[in-house]
């Protein structure tokens, strides 16, 4: 039997990161994949390939508004094939690339579906290896609907709709997070008449509340419809579905027939068929693994990160998780990550991004703060690029000058948190910030004057 001072099972964002980090730290590692490609969800049906998808449909969409700069076009098409078969490209070109930093290195791929039949052991299809250390990294699932049968034909996951053949006549989704908004806008962008159902009564659970408002009316605005506060349920008729929504505070019901239906209320951590609770691994109400402060469950020997332990569901803080734990499995000291300090973006025109706490949870909490906020209007860099639509806001402390959260709604948020949240994890201030040189003309200065706002010395506000 074939011995490893570490074996991870998956090799997601989490899982990949840390078999490299491993082995660059001196381990013996093996990384169990059953795909056939690495990288996982994230890389071949989540994160990478929607973005292609968001990518081209944003050059589509870009036509459109090319009179306003002075650029003329004859009649324009695009084909879908091609479109499909470029973001499978990106997709083919990402992976391969994670398999040649596995071979540089030297960290095996077992190439199957893992199981842990033992402590100490994980058994990949007809071989079983031993481990001295076993990482759980095998990331999360669509969630299902409670008597929706997802088939990938009329009612999709997020891995269906980013796989369509043709564009939909009416897509119905269900879930106005952050995939349901990301792959409505691709359809919508294309042609499809797009209608988003939410159970709440608002887009994006979790967002800044005046962030989430703008993102709405931005998005009505590009012909995206909304229905809240609706509980949906969905049938399948032929090659169309019916959904029926029941609005939360009548009970009115009312129907919808779509071409496609896309599932999209959030992801659920995949956990079975890992032998985990012959093991004794304590899994919570949710479903998550739970781990200590260095990501050990309470079977010694036995790791989890990402997607299977508490905290924001996302491809970078599993890449942290994974980093942290093996260093510190190493014996190199690494703090826990701070997940108040985990950036989130949604990738669609404009992009939205978030970092600590809301507005809503601050005054929630009883917590003083102060607000800055800065229109991208007044940018000169977004008048510029007729990126106008959107706002920069900060949230600090008004004894402190801390920053406590940070929203941003515009063209490029997801690179302009960054130098916020290297703020925060460091300590600046609102005051360093606004102090700092900001390149002028940039959508950056925008933050500059957020930060200024919120010291009550606004100066093109």
């Amino acid at each position: 039997m074939r011995e490893f001072d570490l074996v991870v099972i998956g090799a997601g964002p989490g899982g990949y990161v840390a078999a490299i980090r491993a082995a660059q730290l001196g381990l013996t590692v093996a990384c169990v994949e059953e795909r056939a490609t690495l990288g996982g969800t994230c890389l071949n049906v989540g994160c990478i390939p929607s973005k292609a998808l968001l990518s081209s449909s944003e050059h589509w969409a870009e036509l459109k508004h090319l009179a306003g700069h002075g650029i003329s076009l004859g009649e324009a098409g695009f084909d879908l094939g091609a479109m499909m078969a470029r973001k499978d490209k990106v997709v083919g070109d990402l992976t391969k690339g994670i398999a040649h930093l596995f071979k540089k290195n030297g960290v095996e791929w077992l190439n199957g579906r893992g199981t842990i039949p033992a402590p100490g052991r994980v058994q990949v299809g007809d071989e079983t290896v031993g481990a001295k250390t076993i990482l759980i990294a095998t990331g999360s699932d669509p969630a299902g609907l409670p008597g929706v049968t997802v088939d990938e034909e009329v009612i999709l996951s997020s891995t269906g709709a980013l796989s369509l053949p043709q564009v939909p006549g009416h897509l119905v989704v269900i879930g106005a997070g952050v995939i349901g908004l990301e792959l409505g806008q691709v359809w919508s962008r294309l042609g499809a008449r797009v209608t988003v159902v939410e159970y709440l009564d608002r887009i994006l659970p979790g967002a800044d509340g005046e962030i989430a408002k703008t993102a709405q009316r931005l998005l009505q605005r590009q012909g995206l419809a909304f229905q809240l506060g609706r509980k949906a349920s969905v049938a399948r008729e032929g090659a169309k579905a019916v959904v029926t929504l029941e609005r939360r505070d009548t009970g009115a019901t009312e129907t919808l027939e779509a071409d496609a239906v896309l599932v999209a209320i959030g992801r659920r951590p995949r956990t079975s068929g890992l032998g985990l609770e012959a093991l004794g691994v304590t899994l919570d109400p949710r479903g998550f693994i739970a781990v200590d402060g260095q990501f050990r469950t309470d079977v010694p020997g036995i790791l989890a990160i990402g997607d299977v332990v508490p905290g924001p569901m996302l491809a970078h803080k599993a890449e942290e998780d994974g980093i942290a734990a093996v260093e510190a499995l190493a014996g190199q000291a690494h703090p826990a990550p701070d997940y108040s300090q985990v950036p989130g973006v949604v990738y669609t025109a404009p992009e939205i991004a978030s970092l600590g706490a809301t507005e809503e949870a601050l005054k929630d909490a009883g917590r003083a703060h102060v607000s800055g906020k800065f229109q991208f209007i007044a940018n000169g860099r977004a008048r510029a690029m007729a990126a106008t639509d959107g706002l920069v806001k900060v949230l600090g402390c008004p004894d402190t000058g801390g920053i406590l959260g940070a929203h941003i709604i515009g063209r490029n948020a997801g690179e302009l948190i960054q130098p916020l949240v290297l703020a925060m994890s460091t300590g600046a201030t609102l005051a360093q910030v606004a102090g700092s040189s900001h390149a002028h003309p940039g959508m950056a200065e925008a933050v500059k004057e957020a930060c200024l706002a919120a010291l009550g010395k606004p100066l093109h506000a």
